[in-house]
């Protein structure tokens, strides 16, 4: 059946029908089906579904039958999907493991991961359709009116992504006025708030970049539509934030916290066994020590200074305006080369990241990010490594602010997070993998990817980047400099560290905003602005505490997978083999990579 012409509730009723010849071990009738051939086809199954409910990021993956598609998630449809993923479950749990390959293991593994994910998310996360945010612009991987990435990514002819969004657009009405049905009666203040804000900056987004671009298709009856639907959409938007202020805001609450029982699910969905008494435990040795090597870099520079002091003083070492990007390109290349120099990973491919500016539609919330395709894009298939520059029309003192925080240091160690070797080359490698399955490539693990990237900024400094070769030999110079990389780096792990404590704090310990905005300030050293950013963003996404779990569970596995190969162990073995089998969680990779199923589950 075409993917276009379904709607929520056919495709869980054929569902249905598919799962019960599924686990009945009948593939049309005929002989039944082994055990690996189940988990293939549930794994396409499931695949198929879930991005048909979620046709935007179908979208991003590559899949492009999915293009101008959108699905309303009235009661229908989501008591569809609840029952979806019930069933999916109910299959996944009936297949035997033990006589499965050890890859389709793997997959039966990712499916499970996926299916708590997102039941957790429907049903206990107060995420999703309960959540003001993800009618104003999206909350996890909830579908919602996001063009972002027909206006970043020339998959087709402007003219026909333009025909794509007018038919997304039209739906935005149908879309905000079902928030009336699906939110809660009363809901957490700090996402309210979050979504009138998110509301009015969309309609922005859709009344000028948006509508900037679609100017330009010519043909003036796909024009002449699209600012039909446009215009509705936008009011509709704005209508939405203003609902929200006179329905919602005086009733709301500060129950944004997750409970310990659900953050436990949470992380058992990412098949971590840890306890959050147990990550916070970690947290707060590894945030002391990390406090500690921060002002021993300090004392490097300067040690007639305080280490804030000496902090801030290296941040007035920064490009120019205009030398901002010039300088990233050139020293992104050397970076590059330092990776292949010093045998860090495998690079699969010569294709260079681009570094541009961020397109000015995402500037508000973007300081950089890496945009790479989906794995299965056949056309778009550039990467950007987009670096927010100086605006024109701001003031001096403005401009030199916002060029601090990309001091030559801040820019480079944000540049091996981003690209070489972190979220660019994890990108490579996942579409370089042979013998990856689809679901391998389409459910990335959110410790897994962050806490590769966060570990990469490290683990460069270790191997020796921007450092001295020879330290009892180095010049003063060349001390301070390494100070000065190591300060920087060390800030940013800092502020990972703070994420995870306060993610435990405020979903298990009764934790507030405030405490935490002050956690944040006393602990890496935030102004107060920046402070309560993070700590807002902790109450709608608990998981950014897997930056820093993710790096600390790397560093364990390559402990002890260096324990295993002995002479055989090398870094860029390493490395190479972390990255061959998709992204899965990293418990899961473990048991691909460590021979010992004692040390399977010890992850820190």
């Amino acid at each position: 059946m075409n993917p276009q012409t379904r709607s929520a509730s056919p495709i869980t009723l054929l569902l249905y029908l598919v799962l019960a010849s599924c686990m009945g071990g009948c593939a049309h009738g005929e002989k039944k089906l082994s055990a690996d051939a189940r988990v293939d086809r549930l794994s396409e199954e499931f695949i198929r579904d879930y991005y048909q409910f979620r046709p935007i990021g179908g979208v991003g993956q590559g899949w492009h039958q999915y293009d101008g598609l959108f699905i309303l998630p009235d009661k229908a449809g989501l008591d569809g999907e609840a029952a979806r993923l019930g069933r999916f479950e109910e299959a996944l749990a009936g297949v035997t493991s033990e006589t499965l390959s050890p890859a389709r293991r793997h997959d039966l593994r990712l499916l499970q991961g996926a299916v708590m994910n997102q039941r957790l998310a429907l049903n206990r996360q107060r995420v999703y359709w309960h959540n003001p945010m993800t009618y104003a612009g999206g909350a996890g991987d909830a579908p919602s009116i996001d063009l972002t990435l027909y206006l970043k990514r020339d998959f087709k002819p402007l003219t026909a992504r333009v025909a794509d969004m007018t038919a997304i657009l039209r739906k935005a009405p149908a879309f905000l006025a079902l928030a009336r049905k699906n939110l809660d009666p009363v809901v957490p203040k700090v996402f309210v708030e979050t979504a009138m804000e998110s509301a009015t900056g969309a309609a922005s987004f859709l009344s000028n970049d948006v509508a900037q671009a679609a100017a330009t298709v010519t043909d003036p009856a796909i024009r002449a539509e699209f600012v039909k639907a446009n215009e509705v959409a936008v009011a509709a938007f704005l209508d939405y934030a203003e609902w929200l202020k006179q329905e919602k805001l005086p009733k709301a609450d500060v129950s944004f916290a997750l409970g310990r029982e659900n953050y436990i699910a949470m992380l058992k969905a990412e098949w971590i066994e840890l306890t959050p008494e147990q990550i916070l435990e970690a947290g707060l040795r590894e945030l002391k020590l990390e406090q500690q090597r921060f002002a021993e870099a300090a004392r490097l520079i300067d040690p007639t200074k305080p280490a804030l002091e000496v902090f801030k003083s290296l941040q007035n070492e920064h490009p120019t305006a205009t030398g901002l990007i010039p300088d990233a390109r050139k020293n992104l290349e050397a970076i590059r080369q330092f990776v292949m120099d010093h045998h860090i990973v495998t690079i699969p491919s010569k294709v260079r990241a681009r570094v541009e500016e961020t397109p000015p539609p995402f500037r508000p919330t973007s300081f950089a990010s890496m945009d790479t395709p989906g794995p299965f894009e056949k056309k778009a298939t550039e990467a950007y490594y987009y670096i927010t520059p100086v605006e024109t029309n701001w003031p001096a003192k403005q401009a030199e602010e916002w060029l601090t925080a990309f001091n030559y240091y801040a820019l480079d160690v944000t540049s091996i997070h981003e690209a070489y070797p972190g979220h660019y080359v994890q990108f490579l490698a996942l579409n370089a993998s042979r013998g990856v399955s689809t679901a391998a490539k389409v459910f990335g693990s959110y410790p897994f990817v962050e806490g590769w990237a966060h570990y990469t900024e490290q683990m460069m400094l270790d191997e020796g980047f921007e450092q001295p070769k020879d330290p009892a030999r180095a010049s003063r110079e060349e001390k301070v400099r390494g100070a000065k990389y190591r300060m920087e780096q060390s800030d940013e792990a800092l502020l990972r560290l703070c994420r995870l404590c306060c993610s435990v704090r405020l979903h298990c310990q009764g934790m507030t905003v405030e405490e935490a905005t002050r956690f944040f300030m006393d602990n890496c050293y935030y102004e107060q602005k920046p402070a309560a950013s993070e700590a807002t963003r902790g109450t709608y996404d608990p998981g950014y505490l897997y930056y820093s779990l993710g790096k600390l569970m790397i560093l364990k596995l390559r402990r002890d997978w260096a324990a295993q190969e002995g002479s055989r162990y090398t870094l860029q073995r390493f490395h190479d083999e972390f990255l061959r089998h998709g992204m899965p969680p990293i418990p899961l990779l473990r048991e691909l990579m460590l021979k010992d199923r004692k040390l399977w589950k010890e992850l820190l």
